[in-house]
């Protein structure tokens, strides 16, 4: 047992929400009392203590969208690519790199993830991954360095018929066997989903097979109307909006995830709603590729469950919460509107959608919830309760800000400092990977 002690506590239990010098008792995987710091310390004299040194412990991040395949991206100029609208950016970028990433690229895209997840703190991701260059196997190699460096993971590959209907199938399969894996270890910390693209890259064949061979194992999870070609090629084709086909063709559910929602009409919220599938949006990659704004507003109001994703353009969940209230309140032109659901999304949204794929309560510090816990280097010099927290949050702390990062009772960074992880090494073997991917790609 150990105690995490000596800090201003934010739990996000509305029975007990808030310890001005409090602590969390940890067994195992799982949070056994949260209190008061010297009430704890007494209880448990024999307890190990991590000290918070006086700054803020709180839930860790749930990340409800990325991809771990983008990894490698960083710094990458691909020769010749300069994208005049969102097709030609997966195209000439994202399509580019998986098409030329094998399994050794995989591995390497998922521990440089992994290790930055930590750093910022976040301990949950669903991840929807894209190898094209090597798919069978490739969630398997994901799992294997999600256990190894113990982030809790939601994987999926993402189906496609962009690149043949050989690559597809092997895409169909990867889930599938995936998904039986999955079932048959029922390890708490690696779950599963069906994959899809998207639905401009899916036919009603592709469509029917992954709900027959899916049948009612898991939830989908899939980009929808991202950008307004995936609406204009499914009205073109079928005479339906997204939404509508996705649920004439058996997607939609409690566990499926639509990721962004961006180009929705009311009546398609009001499928989803009906539907109780949930939604994620990415703010930051949505500004990036100049898609548009999600209407989290009125998602909200239709009460449908929205949580907060980044889609890889950062591992760092606050900063993705500053750009979704940030765009929220732009688009909307109300410098009042958003706050709700900004922070709805990623406190609210997020453990609530984690919670229909894993069983241990995440996103709570209370007793019998799964001990993951952050400690942020955060000393306020203005007052701070569970009241203004989130203020705190959003205008004071960024996910590099994180000191200590515990995932199901393990401590995976203490101040600062990985826990049994060579990152030297594992960083110089990720650069080589990373310099041939980068070869490939340019020539």
């Amino acid at each position: 047992m150990y105690l995490i002690t000596n800090g201003r506590l934010i739990t996000r239990d509305p029975a007990n929400p808030y310890f001005e010098d409090g602590g969390v008792a940890v067994e195992g995987s799982t949070i056994v009392e949260v209190g008061d710091d010297l009430t704890l310390k007494l209880k448990y004299p024999n307890a190990e203590i991590i000290d918070a040194g006086g700054n803020v412990i709180m839930p860790a991040f749930i990340n409800a969208h990325t991809h771990i395949y983008s990894a490698l991206a960083r710094g990458l100029s691909i020769k010749g690519y300069s994208p005049a609208n969102f097709l030609e950016v997966l195209e000439g970028c994202w399509w580019n790199i998986d098409r030329r990433l094998d399994l050794d690229g995989t591995r390497a895209s998922a521990y440089a993830t992994y290790i930055e997840c930590i750093k910022n703190g976040v301990t949950t991701i669903f991840d929807h991954h894209a190898s094209y260059g090597s798919i069978r196997g490739s969630l398997f190699e994901i799992a294997n360095v999600a256990k190894e460096l113990g982030v809790r993971s939601c994987l999926c590959y993402e189906v496609s018929d962009r690149d043949g209907g050989e690559k597809c199938a092997e895409a169909i399969e990867e889930n599938a066997e995936f998904i039986r894996f999955a079932a048959k270890e029922n390890d708490p910390m690696i779950k599963a989903a069906f994959g899809l693209h998207a639905p401009f890259t899916l036919s009603d064949r592709t469509l029917e097979k992954c709900v027959e061979e899916n049948g009612d194992a898991t939830g989908f999870h899939i980009h929808v109307s991202e950008g307004p070609n995936d609406v204009e090629d499914t009205w073109e084709k079928y005479k339906k909006r997204p939404v509508e086909r996705l649920r004439d063709k058996g997607i939609l559910g409690p566990k499926t995830i639509l990721g962004h929602c961006i180009h929705v009409n009311e009546a398609e919220m009001e499928i989803i709603s009906g539907t109780d599938t949930m939604v994620v949006n990415n703010p930051e990659s949505n500004m990036g590729n100049a898609v548009g704004c999600s209407p989290v507003l009125e998602l909200y109001k239709k009460g449908i469950l929205v949580g907060l994703g980044t889609d890889a353009y950062t591992h760092d969940m606050l900063e993705s919460l500053k750009a979704a209230l940030a765009i929220q309140r732009h688009s909307s032109g109300n410098p009042a509107a958003g706050w709700t659901e900004a922070t709805g999304m990623l406190f609210t949204g997020n453990p609530a959608i984690a919670a229909r794929y894993f069983h241990e309560p995440l996103g709570v510090l209370k007793a019998g919830a799964s001990a993951d816990v952050v400690v942020m280097d955060y000393k306020p010099y203005t007052p701070f309760s569970d009241e203004n927290a989130d203020g705190h949050i959003l205008f004071g702390m960024n996910g590099r800000q994180c000191l200590t990062t515990v995932a199901a009772g393990k401590v995976l960074m203490l101040n600062r400092e990985l826990v049994g992880i060579d990152e030297e090494k594992i960083f110089a073997d990720v650069k080589l990977t990373a310099e041939k991917l980068w070869k490939n790609i340019n020539g």
